[in-house]
């Protein structure tokens, strides 16, 4: 893949990382204009890359390497017995919608979501800035799916989607709805209509077995992580 790999690179001040208490983070940041698009963005995830908002980024730390770019080969991926039990009961008592544009009930879940789970959070107190420069994106296409409770939206994954790919940006869920695991229902979701839209992967974003809020990743097997830029198995 080092053919793809862009000429035109920055590289970000250092700052204190989000997730590993007392480390300092670093990214590498794509200039080229000419990467921004679904195929060329597509390359660039599987150099370990990723996007926020419209900016397509990597981790780039001086003295860390525990950010692991995951992705799930959705063909190969096997079901626990736990999560057949959740997805069942997720597909029987609600209702999926897909949606290709932001509907108005987002906002609202996505502050209810992090006021109520993610108070401790670089990304709280929530503001509508700061959700729409996340979530979306002018030059790729992003899918919406919807979990429905009868009337209500429950659960919402924001999700890239590539020609041969998808990639999981964001799930937020109402809080009253926790003894369901939406947030991993909604990424057995994403692996099901990966295989439904012919994709071959689904991509998780990064994985770092330091913190304690990604371990729920590791539930989702098999997988591949990009480390020491290939990508490795992991049964």
């Amino acid at each position: 893949m080092t053919e793809h790999f862009p000429s035109k690179i920055g590289l970000s001040q250092q700052f204190d990382c989000s997730y590993l208490p007392d480390r300092q983070e670093q990214l590498l940041v794509i200039l080229d204009s000419q990467c921004y698009t679904p195929k060329r963005f597509e390359d660039l995830l599987e150099l370990g890359f990723r996007r926020s908002g419209d900016q397509i980024y990597r981790p780039h730390c001086p003295s860390c390497n525990a950010c692991e770019s995951m992705r799930i080969p959705v063909a190969q991926f096997q079901q626990t017995k736990s999560q057949k039990r959740k997805f069942k009961l997720a597909k029987t008592k609600f209702k999926l919608r897909v949606s290709n544009k932001e509907q108005l009930e987002y906002y609202e879940l996505y502050e209810k979501y992090i006021n109520q789970k993610h108070s401790d959070g670089t990304m709280f107190p929530p503001n509508r800035l700061q959700y729409e420069s996340f979530l979306f994106c002018n030059w790729l296409p992003v899918t919406f799916l919807e979990l429905w409770d009868e009337d209500e939206l429950i659960a919402v994954a924001v999700t890239d989607t590539m020609p041969n790919s998808l990639s999981a940006i964001y799930t937020f869920y109402h809080p009253d709805y926790d003894k369901y695991s939406l947030g991993n229902v909604m990424i057995l979701l994403q692996i099901e209509y990966a295989l439904e839209s012919g994709c071959e992967y689904l991509y998780l974003g990064y994985q770092i077995d330091e913190c304690r809020k990604m371990s729920y990743k590791s539930q989702f097997k098999p997988a591949e992580r990009f480390i020491s830029d290939i990508w490795q198995l992991k049964l």
